[in-house]
């Protein structure tokens, strides 16, 4: 038998859903399955209603939806579920014609992206190439106003202003995500790699600038919502440069937001009142390796 020039089971993995398209001659026998046959996940969800006169059934779930799964590793954060064929028996109860099928299926979305911030319109770059079928999770970095109300109109600041960042990922449709800021470089020139260059926020979640004497360099609590950080860094040049630009790249990251902050998933500034590292959430514990150096790398 020929084989068919499209899948038996076709997968798009899209920004809040996955859409599911299963051919009705599932395995290639000429015999269709029929589509109260057919159901996804654990919940047992049904397909779209389907039209007879098609060749194809099609499901649409929200990724979270249908008894799918969550598993987070370092470098993404993977959807799964399952297509369930389960065939009806047939007229005579002593035989079986069919034999029931499982399908695993899995989304895959990069967990981490470098985000620079470029003038009044910043731009992201992924962190690292994607497999097909793999769907970006969308990063922002923004330099917001006094107020926090809106994107700021100019990127000239005088030494002794204050600048706001704010980083955002899109997240509809996932589980509830938490966003952190692993680091920070400031350099004079595009290359991040360049010299001189200063990390302002280092460690996983350090900034290491609110440490520095006289700045109001810091974490902003309370965050607007899980899936956004704010910070503020005084403004600063580099001693000697007779330039007057800086340009900035933030590792940005993200975990699910039931899961506590740690050594590995935080954001601490240092505490001028106290003497000490206080985090934006959780215990400061998280913070203590923020001045010894030895926070591990982030999960």
């Amino acid at each position: 038998r020929a084989l068919s020039p499209r899948p038996a089971v076709a997968v798009r993995c899209q920004e809040g859903q996955l859409a599911v398209t299963v051919r009705r001659d599932l395995f290639g026998t000429g015999r269709p399955v029929r589509a109260a046959e057919l159901s996804l996940g654990t919940a047992s969800c049904p397909p779209l209603a389907p039209n007879p006169a098609q060749a194809f059934v099609t499901f649409v779930a929200a990724l979270h939806e249908c008894g799918s799964s969550l598993q987070v590793t370092p470098d993404s954060l993977i959807y799964r579920t399952t297509l369930f064929y389960k065939p009806t028996r047939s007229g005579n109860s002593l035989i079986v014609r069919a034999t029931p099928a499982e399908v695993p299926i899995e989304c895959h979305y990069p967990r981490r992206s470098n985000v620079s911030s470029g003038a009044v319109h910043p731009t992201w770059a992924p962190f690292r190439s994607t497999v097909a079928a793999e769907e970006r999770l969308r990063f922002s970095l923004r330099l917001m106003d006094d107020g926090w109300s809106r994107e700021r109109l100019s990127n000239g600041f005088q030494l002794g202003d204050s600048l706001r960042f704010q980083a955002d990922v899109t997240s509809e449709g996932h589980v509830p995500l938490r966003l952190f800021v692993d680091r920070c470089v400031a350099t004079a020139s595009p290359d991040r790699s360049s010299s001189p260059r200063y990390a302002f926020i280092d460690r996983g979640g350090c900034l290491v600038d609110s440490r520095a004497e006289d700045t109001a360099s810091a974490f902003v609590s309370p965050r607007p919502r899980p899936e956004s950080l704010r910070f503020q860094v005084d403004a600063f040049k580099f001693a000697g440069d007779t330039g007057n630009l800086l340009y900035i790249s933030c590792h940005l990251r993200v975990s699910p937001a039931g899961e506590a902050p740690n050594s590995r998933n935080k954001a601490c500034s240092f505490s001028r009142a106290s003497g000490l590292w206080a985090p934006l959430e959780g215990t400061a514990a998280i913070c203590s390796c923020c001045d010894t150096g030895s926070c591990p790398s982030p999960g």
